[in-house]
């Protein structure tokens, strides 16, 4: 018996990997998060399956289900959104497994702030003006955050930030992210990407909170902030391509066509 631990994606059921098709729809018991992922993706479980959203429920009550689950012998798919290696709450689950000595495995899946950079319909990592993202949250009613990852640590670097459980804090956000980007840093707000009801609100730091707050958007939304969300940049194309500059896949240097 193996408890498979399924990055959903961000909503979309066409994000699935096949993998985690496969499983969701073979496990006969079935443990997934209703708040953050559609009933379409579990759908696809056996028709007599048991499917229960872990939503209303406690850590323990859902592990009581899992124990249940294998003491029948049966596969469990338990069903994150995203991917579960950020932010899904499974380390706590797997420490309790491994207490119990059920054996698990973990399925990644789509990412939001990928699935959010798709949904802009650009790349977040530009030559020369930003080359790394930094994935944090805000802790507000969560779990407090480490000291030392702060938001104007991270922002020191001036690279992308993609943030999340911060729709509430879009005050204290611009607050400290103010004196590193400056006031008109582009700031983009995906509610629910990949849902049907997705929405993209476009902004600065000074100016996304206003339309955040008209859209009346308080959950369920990824921010990305940073210079790479800007469409000014006059950023070089990457070496990778350079007709010039010839690699180990490319060992001679082509001259461009004039």
């Amino acid at each position: 018996m193996t408890v498979y631990f399924i990055g959903a994606g961000p909503g979309d059921p066409e994000l699935l990997t096949l993998k985690a098709a496969r499983l969701i729809g073979e496990c006969p018991v079935c443990l997934y998060a209703g708040s953050l992922v559609p009933e379409q993706v579990v759908a696809i479980a056996p028709k007599d399956a048991r499917v229960l959203d872990t939503a209303p429920m406690t850590l323990d009550e859902t592990h009581a289900e899992i124990v249940a689950a294998h003491e029948k012998g049966q596969h469990v798919a338990r069903v994150h959104s995203g991917d579960p290696s950020l932010y899904g709450a499974i380390a706590e689950q797997i420490r309790r497994l491994r207490q119990d000595n059920i054996d698990y495995q973990i399925i990644p899946g789509v990412p939001a702030y990928t699935a959010a950079a798709a949904a802009l319909g650009q790349e977040l990592t530009i030559p020369e003006v930003a080359q790394s993202i930094v994935l944090t949250r805000m802790s507000m009613k969560s779990t407090s955050m480490p000291a030392g990852e702060t938001l104007e640590n991270f922002a020191r670097t001036g690279t992308t930030l993609a943030i999340h459980l911060g729709i509430r804090a879009l005050r204290e956000i611009e607050r400290q992210l103010v004196p590193f980007y400056g006031e008109d840093c582009p700031v983009a707000v995906i509610y629910r990407v990949g849902w049907p009801d997705q929405q993209i609100i476009r902004g600065t730091l000074t100016t996304v909170r206003e339309k955040v707050r008209e859209a009346k958007i308080t959950r369920t939304a990824l921010i990305l902030v940073g210079p790479a969300l800007s469409d000014q940049h006059g950023f070089p194309d990457s070496a990778l391509y350079d007709a010039a500059r010839p690699h180990v896949l490319r060992p001679k240097a082509r001259k461009e066509p004039v």
